[in-house]
Order: C-alpha cells, then structure tokens, then sequence
C-alpha cells in the first residue's frame, strides 16, 4: 500500500492538527515523517500511530524558525524521492493587538509562517513537477480573510499562505500536483494557550476538535476542493466572495486612474 501512497511529511506534527493528520494519514497507507522542534513528542506520537496502524513513522526534529534546521528539512525534501504528499502545518499564533505584541516574537512568527513554508514548497515542487504527481497541503486560517478577528502580523502571514497557494494552484494547474489550502477557524489546540488566550476562555460553540477539522479537509481533498474553510457552513458565501475577486481580475491594471479619484471641477 505504502508503494503506492508513498511518503507524507508533515510538519508542526507534534500535536493538535498536525498529530491528528499523521494519524489519518497512516491510516489512508501513507508512510510518514513528522517533523516538529520537540524529539520526545515526535517519538511519542510516532510510536503511537506506528503501533496503531503499521505503518513506517520517521521522525525529523528540526526548529523550522531555525535557519541550520529549516536548511536540513529542505535537503531532506529535495533529496528524498518517495515524498508524495507535504502537509505544511507548522505556525506560530498571535492574539494580541499591535501595540501590546512583542515585535521579536512577530518576527519570528513571520519566519515560521510564511518563510518556512515558502521554502519547504520549493524544496518538494520540483520533484512533484518532474514526476507528474504530488499533493500539498498549506494550513492557513480564516484570519486570512477576516485579518480583523487576531492579531494583523498572525492575519497578514496567513494571507500569504492563501495568496501564495492560489498563486501555487494556478502555476500547477497543468502539471498533475495537487494544492489545498486548509482555513481553519478556532480549533481545540494548544495554539491558543501559546498565543495568550486559553481556548477555555472562547464560547464552545466556535471552537472546532482538531479531529474533526482534518477529517474535513480530508473529505474536500479528496473531493478536489482547493480552498477548504470546514466552519463555514454556507460555501456559497465564500463562491460569492471568490467569484467577486474574479470578476476584478484583467480590470486591476489600466494606464489611467478611474473617474472617482479625479479632482472635482
């Protein structure tokens, strides 16, 4: 089975969503390589899932915030040839507002966010390409569309990774690799401890089990969905939302300003 499917990396994969993709991977057949900063929660989770399934688990321990490490996971990538599925989980949260946000941990933020996995996608999309076959999987937030709701520098990586991956989706669109981009809302992680707000403290009803998000995206991966928001229980408002900024496409360019920026006689 394992032949067929071949390999899943996933990062962040320590806990929370990424732990729970590992499991449902395995799963499906896939083999995997979890990759996360803690060594010990990597085996543990690896025992776990290999115990559980029978599948072949690998573990990777890298800080992707780290330059040296994050370098190693890109070698790992480019040098590993049954690599057939990058689950881009790995992120830092933000909840503060600007002025109380500390603009070292932002930085950092950025980093993991939005250069970590720009890199590692650069690092796999080749050998996707050349074989005609892949799939990737970028985890952003609805805060990539609703920038308001956290904390902006946190809303403005996670923009980057929707526009990045609609930029990735059309590239590819031709090739045979596959691009989902996962919106999560609130989900029971320990995201929201690390950003500063206990997730205890927000209404149930808002907040997702991280099981049940994966499970949902897996169903749209499935289904060939490209911009998966599982919370969003009407899908049309985003079809609206999307066919709006279409329709602006071809007419974002001109040589002149438009009539309302003229100066009134």
């Amino acid at each position: 089975m394992s032949e067929l499917l071949g390999t899943a990396v996933i990062t962040g994969a320590s806990s929370g969503i990424g732990a729970v993709y590992a499991d449902r991977l395995a799963q499906r057949g896939y083999d995997l390589v979890l990759v996360a900063r803690s060594a010990d929660k990597l085996a543990e989770v690896a025992g776990r899932i290999s115990a559980k399934t029978g599948r072949k688990v690998d573990v990777l321990p890298a800080d992707l915030g780290d330059a040296a490490d994050l370098a190693r996971v890109e070698a790992f990538l480019r040098e590993t040839p049954d690599i057939t599925l990058l689950v881009n989980n790995a992120g830092l949260g933000g909840a503060l507002k600007l002025v109380d946000s500390d603009i070292d941990q932002m930085t950092s933020l950025i980093t993991l966010n939005v250069t970590a996995l720009t890199r590692l996608t650069y690092a796999i999309v080749p050998q996707f390409i050349a074989r005609g076959a892949g799939t990737i999987v970028n985890i952003a937030s609805i805060v990539a569309i609703n920038p308001e709701a956290l904390n902006g520098v946190y809303g403005g990586s996670k923009a980057f990774v929707l526009a990045f991956s609609q930029n990735l989706w059309h590239e590819l669109a031709d090739t045979g690799v596959t691009v989902q981009v996962v919106l999560p809302g609130a989900t029971a992680t320990d995201f929201w401890a690390i950003a500063g707000v206990p997730v205890e403290h927000l209404p149930s009803e808002i907040v997702m089990r991280s099981e049940d998000l994966v499970d949902a995206a897996l169903v749209a991966l499935d289904r060939g969905e490209f911009v998966t928001i599982p919370p969003l229980q009407d899908g049309t408002l985003f079809d609206t939302y999307e066919a709006a900024r279409q329709a602006m496409i071809g007419k974002l360019s001109t040589a002149t300003p438009a009539p309302r920026y003229r100066k009134a006689a």
